[in-house]
């Protein structure tokens, strides 16, 4: 049977039956539920389309009505199936050109070229200690993250403390978490014991490790221990090391830093200036932290006298500093507590 004029079917793909039925459709469901036995060709086309109406199994010339939750289900998977087919094309053609991206690579980044890539983790760790060994007179990196594991430092000591002893000169660019981390802080104090420099910035874009201004070490992706990239070219290796002095020279000494005392940051405080740092208004946190607006002023001024701070611009830039939001154990997204039952909420 047709579809009444103003069907979706009408001109369209058949994907557009899952969209909407016409007119004439609505009414032959209504019937067919009805009528046990109802002509197949009565059905409009679009109805037929949704399964809605299947034919009966011992006379193929009639139909019956499906329920509409049982019809969904089976038309939603079959778009599911079309979806995973569609998704298992794209992985494939990912794929496909990844293979022929590595290729590419591999051409066009020889050894006569400036820079080679190194793949896998065994072999990345054999050509960086067999380069460091190397060094001669000066080591710069930068290290990302919160921290190193415990076994990992233990090691690296047992060719630092010689090195740093020859006269080597090492600098080391962490962030702000490390300061609360006790293995990496352990380790930060044996090395400058013994000449070794250390700063600690806000954030850092990757690992860098550059070996007497004439080599240098990069990630080629997220996945730092796959694949590296060393570099001979002496523009780059320059422009690593102008790039690794302007940190260096923003970035704060671990000694200076770590010899203030720890900001007294309750935890209510803590949640307040996490909205804080996010640019919400003080009636906003009022609200969500349950205080009124004058209390979280005042919180605000008693953390600023902590801090030293003079604006909320520099507010924001000391509590980066002194790593107030990260808390004794690195919490990055304090939650707000609520006020004890016989605080003054105007307190």
């Amino acid at each position: 049977m047709q579809c009444c004029a103003d069907c979706p079917e009408t001109g369209n793909s058949p994907d557009s039956h899952a969209l909407a039925l016409c007119e004439l459709a609505l009414k032959a469901y209504a019937a067919v539920l009805q009528e046990p036995r109802y002509p197949r060709s009565e059905i409009p086309g679009c109805l037929v389309a949704l399964g809605l109406t299947p034919p009966l199994p011992d006379a193929p010339d009639y139909v019956y009505a499906l329920s509409p939750g049982t019809a969904a289900g089976f038309a939603v998977g079959r778009m599911e199936e079309r979806v995973a087919e569609y998704q298992a094309a794209i992985r494939s053609t990912q794929a496909a050109f990844s293979a022929l991206e590595s290729i590419h690579a591999e051409s066009s980044m020889r050894d006569g070229a400036g820079y080679s890539l190194i793949r896998g983790s065994e072999t990345i760790s054999e050509v960086l200690s067999t380069s460091v060994a190397a060094c001669r007179s000066e080591l710069l990196t930068t290290q990302p993250g919160a921290s190193r594991p415990a076994e990992l430092l233990a090691r690296a000591l047992e060719s630092e403390i010689p090195r740093l002893r020859q006269g080597i000169r090492q600098r080391t660019i962490y962030q702000h978490k490390i300061r609360f981390d006790a293995p990496t802080m352990d380790y930060i104090n044996l090395i400058t014991a013994v000449g070794a420099q250390v700063r600690t910035t806000s954030e850092l874009f990757d690992r860098l490790i550059i070996i007497d201004r004439e080599t240098a070490f990069i990630p080629v992706d997220d996945e730092r221990e796959v694949t590296a990239l060393q570099i001979h070219h002496p523009g780059i290796v320059r422009y690593l090391g102008k790039i690794f002095d302007h940190i260096w020279e923003r970035a704060i000494d671990v000694g200076t830093a770590s010899a203030r005392h720890a900001p007294q940051i309750s935890d209510t405080q803590r949640a307040i200036l996490h909205h804080l740092v996010s640019g919400q208004t003080d009636e906003w946190i009022a609200r969500r932290v349950g205080l009124s607006r004058r209390s979280i002023a005042e919180h605000v001024r008693r953390i600023s006298e902590q801090l030293g701070s003079s604006s909320r611009a520099q507010l924001g830039y000391l509590i980066a500093l002194n790593g107030v939001l990260w808390g004794a154990e690195g919490a990055t997204n304090p939650q707000p507590t609520a006020p004890a039952p016989d605080q003054d909420q105007d307190q």
